[in-house]
């Protein structure tokens, strides 16, 4: 299976700042960023930018991230799926999620989320890969925005619409554990048949339902 990574960038300027938007990084330039202290939804900063640095290197994985010089302040990460995770049967080559996005407090309302997400599709490097995201709302940072679990979701929504994810159902437990919680996927066009119809199996278990 081939792994197109092809680096990209973008900057956003201001009178205060400049942030410049990248990706895919190696992992030898993250080892030399630090990450900015608000970037805790998932582990605490240091060890998160551990894994940030890690993801990098593996075959196909991807970190995009958003920086003020050499602060990270937001970042994307894409690799496969948990083997612990039911996304993992059948070992699809060309099956790649989109695990985790994050924005530190401070730099939110700028549009990083969304510039992060396009800079990481730019180029059609992603068009031979099925890429998925499961949203879950106890990951959603309800506090610090304000928003409601409806609210959330739908801002989560239209984020991954911007490159042209799309809900999809499926079974699977923990996302049905709540109605706010989703399937986004987005099936590239050099897709084969193939890998779409497992996929269905994959996210139905109950054969019946696709």
């Amino acid at each position: 299976m081939e792994h197109r990574k092809q680096y990209h960038a973008d900057c956003i300027e201001s009178a205060e700042r400049t942030i410049r938007i990248e990706g895919p990084v190696p992992p030898g330039q993250l080892v030399g960023m630090h990450m900015h202290k608000d970037l805790d939804a998932f582990r605490r900063p240091n060890d998160q930018h551990e894994a940030l640095v890690e993801i990098a290197g593996l075959p196909e994985g991807r970190i995009i991230i958003a920086r003020d010089g050499e602060m990270i302040v937001g970042y994307v990460t894409f690799h496969y799926p948990d083997e612990m995770e039911r996304w993992s049967e059948g070992n699809m080559q060309d099956l790649i999620e989109l695990g985790a996005i994050e924005v530190a407090n401070d730099y939110r309302g700028l549009g990083l989320g969304k510039r992060m997400i396009k800079l990481a599709f730019e180029g059609q490097q992603l068009e031979n890969m099925i890429v998925f995201t499961t949203e879950y709302y106890w990951h959603w940072d309800l506090q610090n925005s304000k928003l409601s679990v409806w609210d959330y979701r739908a801002m989560m929504e239209k984020l991954m619409k911007c490159v042209d994810m799309v809900w999809f159902a499926t079974d699977d437990p923990e996302i049905c554990s709540h109605p706010a919680n989703c399937l986004m996927v987005r099936i590239g066009k050099e897709v084969p048949l193939s890998s779409a119809e497992q996929f269905d199996r994959i996210r139905f278990r109950q054969r019946f339902m696709y």
